[in-house]
């Protein structure tokens, strides 16, 4: 499945300040690391969201929010957005919001 270009660029726009950032493309996906900790990706049309354990469930109550099972077993933490949810900026920019304040507290790999 190829990762829509469109939202890849959305959200290359809106990290480019981040200090550390870099893509790295998986299994059809493209995501975006920061300090070497995934933080959101785009799979398809969906964003890929990593919230963390103790956000996921209030994630999941966010309209277009599904469990990531992108193996088959779902990923704790991690959450993908439909991509009609985050047509408009301002809510893309609340998931990137969501993921940067996980992924901050993080150690860089």
């Amino acid at each position: 499945m190829a990762y829509d270009e469109g939202l890849a660029h959305r959200l290359g726009e809106s990290l480019g300040d981040l200090p550390d950032l870099s893509t790295k493309k998986m299994f059809g996906s493209l995501v975006f690391l920061w300090r070497g900790n995934m933080l959101v990706g785009v799979l398809g049309s969906d964003l890929i969201a990593r919230v963390g354990p103790e956000a996921q469930a209030d994630a999941l109550a966010q309209p277009g929010a599904r469990v990531f099972d992108f193996t088959g077993r779902p990923m704790n933490g991690w959450v993908v957005v439909g991509g009609e949810a985050i047509s408009e900026d301002e809510a893309l920019e609340d998931w990137i919001a969501r993921c940067r304040e996980f992924v901050e507290a993080l150690p860089p790999k």
